[in-house]
């Protein structure tokens, strides 16, 4: 019976449905999800799969929470959703006060959004529209990194990289900005002076017509899982106010504690004019986002023509990603987040330590709770993913990459089965080649 109805999922969903990055009807090695519990994914036929990816990186506390569950069946029950134009509701101003606790000092203004990908067209349109207001519409450009990664959606496509990102077929129509070589790549080397030359050269021969730059702070994700020195920030920030940009962090990825710290930017005590969340924000859960700023931007906005902030979606605030999400954030004000993400750093290092001599592996690297084995060539992905779910780990492989970011909950015996589960198929499966 199971098998009959594993079968006729499996039949719709290759008929009918799009995958991400995917041609539709020709996703290799697609399983069927039945149940998820703490780090682990229950498929149909009966495996338990331990999760690397936290569902990209979202399901920071594990899947099927007894708190995050209770949560919305206690909000569904009372109102799941009522529109934000012109009314507003509990649950909304519970997570606002949250966040503002959370958050870097100043930025206490807080738009909710619809995702991480809406966060960063919210926080570029806020940018835009700043600018319009203090009588500079020329600056409506925007400066981003190389190896950059913002989301799928128009403006922030316009702000992933061109060449190496996934974008580069609508390059021709999206928003040209400018590009800035990514920072040297490691989070403890030095500062090098000949590439801060060059990233201020970049900005003041175009600085009248930006309105911000926009980074991914520390970590650098989908477009490479680069991490670099946090002193970079405060460089780049610097820029920004000496050539009069605003400065944009998009912690989607990074925030809620992923690089051992609540939030990246806070690794060099920065504290960017506007602030993107996301993924980790309702636990996973569901989808939302938010976009912080400061009393400077917000006062801009409220004060010059138009005079209102030009965005507002149907599902702004939606009551059910509110309480979940302040219910996330009441899990995470009681974990010690730096312990806590140190020690699965340390599991990760100690786990993925032998393949730093195998020659097939290009680069070892941790961050918090990120896990990085760079291959010298692509992977093949469909040939690992199967390998991996065999032996009971689940992971999404991407380009050279084979990276971990699981749940905080991970203990470190789950852990230690996961990386060794990895170095397992990675030995063995290059040995054959």
């Amino acid at each position: 019976m199971m098998e009959n109805k594993e079968k006729e999922l499996l039949d719709f969903d290759h008929n009918h449905l799009w995958h991400p990055y995917s041609a539709l009807g020709k996703e290799e090695n697609l399983f069927p999800v039945k149940s998820a519990k703490g780090v682990y994914l229950e498929l149909f036929n009966g495996d338990l799969l331990l999760d690397g990816m936290a569902s990209w990186w979202s399901v920071i506390h594990g899947y099927n929470h007894p708190i995050l569950n209770a949560a919305l069946k206690r909000q569904v029950d009372s109102m799941s959703h009522v529109m934000f134009g012109g009314l507003t509701h509990e649950p909304a101003v519970e997570l606002g006060r949250k966040l503002v606790e959370l958050l870097p000092d100043g930025l206490d203004k807080l738009f909710y959004a619809d995702s991480g990908s809406v966060a960063v067209e919210v926080a570029m349109k806020m940018a835009i529209q700043y600018w319009y207001c203090k009588g500079r519409p020329e600056k409506s450009r925007f400066a981003a990194l190389k190896k950059a990664y913002h989301g799928d959606t128009w403006h922030a496509m316009s702000v992933c990289d061109p060449v190496t990102g996934m974008h580069s077929i609508f390059s021709e129509t999206l928003p040209e900005q400018i590009f800035i070589p990514e920072p040297p790549m490691g989070f403890d080397v030095e500062i090098d002076s000949g590439y801060v030359d060059g990233v201020r050269q970049i900005i003041c021969e175009n600085h009248d017509s930006l309105a911000a730059f926009i980074v991914e702070p520390i970590v650098q994700g989908a477009g490479g899982m680069r991490v670099y020195n946090p002193a970079y920030l405060n460089i780049l920030q610097g820029l920004c106010k000496e050539y009069d940009l605003l400065f944009i962090c998009d912690e989607i990825a990074t925030g809620f504690g992923r690089t051992g710290k609540m939030f990246a930017v806070n690794h060099a005590g920065v504290v960017p004019d506007i602030i993107c969340l996301g993924k980790g924000l309702t636990g996973g859960y569901m989808t939302m986002g938010c976009v912080a700023t400061n009393e400077n931007i917000a006062t801009t906005l409220n004060e010059k023509d138009p005079g209102v902030f030009m965005h507002g979606p149907t599902f702004m605030a939606n009551p059910l990603a509110c309480a979940v999400s302040a219910a996330s954030l009441d899990i995470l004000s009681k974990y010690e987040i730096e312990p806590m993400i140190a020690e699965i750093q340390h599991g990760l290092s100690v786990g993925f330590s032998p393949l730093k001599i195998i020659t097939c592996v290009q680069d070892v690297r941790t961050m918090g709770a990120i896990g990085v084995i760079e291959m010298r060539d692509q992977v093949d992905i469909p040939e690992i993913q199967k390998r991996m779910v065999k032996e009971g780990i689940w992971l999404r492989p991407f380009g050279k990459l084979i990276y971990v970011m699981p749940a905080f909950i991970i203990s470190q015996d789950a852990l230690k089965f996961l990386t060794g589960k990895i170095v397992k198929v990675i030995c063995e499966f290059y040995h054959e080649k």
